[in-house]
C-alpha cells in the first residue's frame, strides 16, 4: 500500500482523490453545523439550540460572571467574544450564572448583576444597630441579662459592646479632648430624636432606590476616572463621631477642588441633572443647597446613623465606585419606623428625605473602598401638588378657605418666614424662631427663588448669589451673624461652596472669621476651606 500510494503515478492520483474527499467531508460537516440539515436520523433528532441575544451595552462585564474554572469556557474564548454582538446558547447562559440565583438582568439598570432585592426590610427599628433616640442600644436579645421575652427581641445581638468600643477608640484618639466625642454623640442623638417628628414629610417611606439619570452618572463617572488617584484625606472636627475616621480615614475627590480635571461647572451640572428626579419624587419645587463628595470610605469604615442639618431636606446619594467583598448597605429608618438595609451598585442613586429619615452605615465596610456623592436640595414651594391633584393637598382649596378669613392662602402660610417643611407647634419651630428673632425671612416669600430654610443668607452664600446676598445685608445687617440649627453662618456656607467673592463681601460686612460651626465645637471658616478645597486653593489663600 505504501508503494502504491507514494511511489507510483497511481498513488499520486489516489492521494489527490483522498484530499478531495477530506475537503468535501469538511464542507458537508460545516453545512450541517450552520444550517441544521442532514446528519441525524429520526431516532436521534435534536431540537435546534435556542439562542439568546444580548447587546454589549447591557452586559457590564462578562468576565465577572465566570468563576475561576470558567464553567468550561477558556480565557481565549472570552477574549475572542465580539463586543458588538454576543450570542450564547441557553445552556451556556445557565452555566454562566450558575450559583448566582440572586442575580437578574434589569434592562433599566443597564447593569448585569443587579440584585433582585433592592432593599431588605428588617424586623427592628431605632436603637438596635446603633444609638439613635437614646444613648444606648437595645439589649433585649437572648442571652442578655436584660432580655425580656415578653418584649420583641432584637435580632442583632450585643451591639452595645460594638458601640462602646467605637466610643472608646474616639476618646483614646483625641486624648484630653476625648469628652468632645461624647458631646458630638449627645447632639447627634438629640437631633435624630427631635428633628424627624418636627418635619413635614413628602413621600410615603422617605426613600427610594433608582438608577442615576444617565447625564448625571456619566459626568460623575468621568470625574472619578480622571481624578480617583488624587484623593486627599478628609479632615474632621475634633471629637466628631459621624465616621470612625480615627481608625478608617475617609478621603475626598472633591467637586470643590479647582485643581482637579473636569471640576469647572460640575456642581451646577450635577444639581441640574438631579433636580428633576427629586422634584418629581417629592412633588415639590426645589432649590440646590449643598453638594458634597466624592467621599471615599475605606476598609472598616462606619457612618453613624443621623439626620442631616437643615436646610438639607430632599437629597440623593450616588454610588460612584466601589471595591467590596460584600454589600455595604445604607440602613434607613423609614417613615413607617422600620429599618431597611439598601445595597447599592455603582450608578445607583438613593433618594431620601434627609431631614427626617435617619440614615447611616453602622456595619464596618468589608472591602477596599466605597465612593459616594451627596446632592441636597430644599423645598421652596409646591409643584404638581400646587393645582390639587389630590384633595388632601389641594392648595387652591386652601387658598379659598384662607380668603374667607382674610388670609392669603399658601403665601400667608410662609409669611412669617417659617419654612414649609417645619411643622408648626413643633420643637423645631421653637428652635427656628430662636435663631430668627424677627420671625421673618429676609426675602419676600411670595417670590422665592432660593431657600428659606435656616436662613436665606446662608443659602444665598452657599449658591454664590451675590445679588441676593447684598439685598439681605442692606435690609438686615445683623443677618451675617445668624446661625442655623447647627451653628453654621453664611460665611461657613460660602467658604465651603468655594465662593471667594461671597466670603470677601461677608467679611467686609463684619462677619466673624473665627466663629466655629457646631456651636463652637466644629470648624472655622479657614478649617472648612482647607477641608473642601485643599491647602493651596484660592479660598485658603484668601
Amino acid at each position: 500500500l505504501y508503494v502504491l500510494l507514494f511511489h507510483s503515478n497511481t498513488g499520486t492520483a489516489i492521494m489527490i482523490c483522498f484530499r478531495r474527499l477530506i475537503i468535501a467531508s469538511l464542507f458537508v460537516s460545516s453545512a450541517v453545523a450552520l444550517f441544521g440539515f442532514g446528519g441525524n436520523d429520526e431516532d436521534t433528532e435534536k431540537k435546534p439550540v435556542q439562542k439568546i441575544h444580548y447587546d454589549d451595552d447591557k452586559i457590564k462585564n462578562l468576565g465577572d460572571l465566570v468563576d475561576d474554572e470558567h464553567h468550561g469556557i477558556e480565557e481565549e474564548e472570552l477574549d475572542s467574544i465580539s463586543t458588538d454582538d454576543y450570542e450564547i446558547s441557553e445552556k451556556e447562559y445557565e452555566a454562566l450564572v450558575e450559583d448566582k440565583e440572586d442575580w437578574e438582568y434589569d434592562p433599566d439598570a443597564k447593569n448585569f448583576g443587579q440584585e433582585k432585592q433592592v432593599l431588605v426590610e428588617e424586623e427592628y427599628g431605632v436603637d438596635v444597630s446603633f444609638p439613635m433616640h437614646h444613648a444606648r442600644v437595645s439589649e433585649n436579645y437572648p442571652g442578655s441579662k436584660k432580655f425580656d421575652p415578653k418584649k420583641t427581641p432584637q435580632p442583632l445581638g450585643n451591639r452595645q459592646k460594638f458601640y462602646d468600643e467605637f466610643m472608646a477608640e474616639c476618646r483614646k484618639h483625641y486624648g484630653k479632648r476625648g469628652s468632645m466625642c461624647d458631646s458630638t454623640e449627645e447632639d447627634r442623638v438629640e437631633m435624630s430624636l427631635r428633628q424627624p417628628r418636627s418635619m413635614v414629610n413628602y413621600t410615603d417611606l422617605g426613600f427610594k432606590k433608582i438608577r442615576a439619570p444617565p447625564e448625571l452618572w456619566s459626568r460623575l463617572q468621568k470625574f472619578w476616572e480622571d481624578n480617583h488617584d488624587k484623593q486627599a484625606p478628609e479632615r474632621w472636627p475634633a471629637g466628631n463621631t459621624y465616621t470612625n475616621h480615627w481608625k478608617s480615614p475617609t478621603h475626598m475627590v472633591s467637586v470643590d477642588n479647582g485643581s482637579l480635571r473636569g471640576q469647572s461647572g460640575i456642581k451646577d451640572y450635577l444639581w441640574n441633572a438631579a433636580k428633576e428626579t427629586l422634584s418629581e419624587w417629592t412633588d415639590m419645587d426645589l432649590t440646590p443647597v449643598s453638594l458634597y463628595g466624592i467621599r471615599v470610605y475605606k476598609e472598616g469604615a462606619i457612618l453613624a446613623p443621623h439626620v442631616d442639618r437643615l436646610p438639607l431636606v430632599s437629597s440623593a446619594i450616588v454610588n460612584v465606585a466601589q471595591d467590596v467583598d460584600e454589600p455595604w448597605p445604607i440602613e434607613v429608618i423609614s417613615h413607617d419606623g422600620k429599618a431597611y438595609n439598601v445595597s447599592m451598585e455603582p450608578g445607583d442613586m438613593v433618594l431620601y428625605e434627609s431631614h427626617s429619615v435617619i440614615h447611616g452605615r453602622p456595619y464596618p465596610l468589608k472591602g477596599r473602598f466605597y465612593a459616594n456623592c451627596f446632592i441636597h436640595f430644599e423645598p421652596v414651594g409646591h409643584s404638581k401638588r400646587h393645582h390639587g391633584i389630590d384633595e388632601e393637598h389641594d392648595v387652591d382649596a386652601k387658598h379659598k378657605e384662607a380668603q374667607k378669613i382674610k388670609q392669603g392662602g399658601h403665601e400667608h402660610e410662609a409669611s412669617d418666614g417659617l419654612p414649609d417643611y417645619i411643622l408648626r407647634g413643633s420643637k423645631e419651630e421653637r428652635k427656628w424662631r430662636q435663631s430668627h428673632p424677627n420671625n421673618k425671612s429676609s426675602v419676600d416669600t411670595r417670590a422665592r427663588t432660593f431657600a428659606t430654610g435656616s436662613h436665606d443668607i446662608n443659602t444665598a452664600a452657599a449658591m454664590g448669589d451675590l445679588k441676593t446676598l447684598e439685598m439681605i445685608i442692606n435690609k438686615d445687617k445683623t443677618a451675617i451673624h445668624h446661625k442655623d440649627q447647627n451653628g453654621w453662618m453664611a460665611l461657613h456656607e460660602g467658604v465651603r461652596s468655594g465662593h471667594v467673592a461671597v466670603a470677601k463681601r461677608l467679611l467686609e460686612a463684619g462677619a466673624d472669621l473665627n466663629v466655629r460651626t457646631n456651636h463652637g465645637q466644629g470648624g472655622s471658616a479657614l478649617w472648612w476651606a482647607v477641608q473642601a478645597h485643599g491647602e493651596n486653593s484660592e479660598m485658603v489663600n484668601f
